[in-house]
């Protein structure tokens, strides 16, 4: 019963290895798994299947061996942490700061539909069948591409729907009915 309530408070507390190898560790992974995500891995439409929340897992298993040796104590673990989430949020401050890194940092919206019409080279480079984008546009309520004056994946793999304004789209045959 006494190695059931016995506590190692030396181990548990006082690092086994160097904070600032922790620190390079997990600067060093996080920034090469951003850049992985990034600009390997392209971004799909707003969908997550099975296959997106596999890859994600194989990834943390894969990468935790090069995020830290085996440390045991808790303040590696919260320092390893905190690195993380420090490069989480300092990207994120970059981005919003200066115009160059929100370039870099996040994809610019990518043309899907224009004026009606498919660009099915974009679709085709982000894997976006026919089916799959009418399936969005049928979310966003449009039931016929001729509705569609823009539609473009995002960055966060969304889906936005410009429509062709009725008010114009009138005008425009008032226009050709009287030439």
């Amino acid at each position: 019963m006494d190695k059931f309530l016995l506590i190692e408070w030396a181990e548990l507390l006082i690092p086994t290895h160097s904070l600032a190898e922790i620190m390079l560790r997990g600067t060093v992974m996080y920034l090469s798994l951003f850049l992985i995500l990034r600009f390997v891995m392209l971004r799909q439409s707003s969908t997550i299947g099975i296959a997106d929340i596999l890859v994600i897992v194989l990834i943390a298993d894969a990468a935790q061996n090069g995020f830290a040796k085996e440390y045991k104590s808790i303040t590696e673990g919260v320092l390893l942490v905190l690195t993380i989430v420090f490069w989480d949020i300092f990207l994120n401050w970059l981005s919003y700061h200066f115009k160059i890194f929100e370039r870099l940092l996040a994809p610019a919206p990518l043309r899907l539909i224009d004026n009606g019409r498919m660009n099915r080279n974009n679709m085709r480079r982000q894997f976006i069948t026919e089916d799959e984008l009418r399936g969005q546009l049928r979310q966003q309520g449009v039931q016929d591409m001729a509705e569609v004056k823009q539609a473009n994946l995002e960055a966060n793999g969304e889906i936005s729907v410009i429509k062709v304004d009725s008010s114009d789209d009138d005008g425009a045959r008032k226009r050709k009915k009287t030439i």
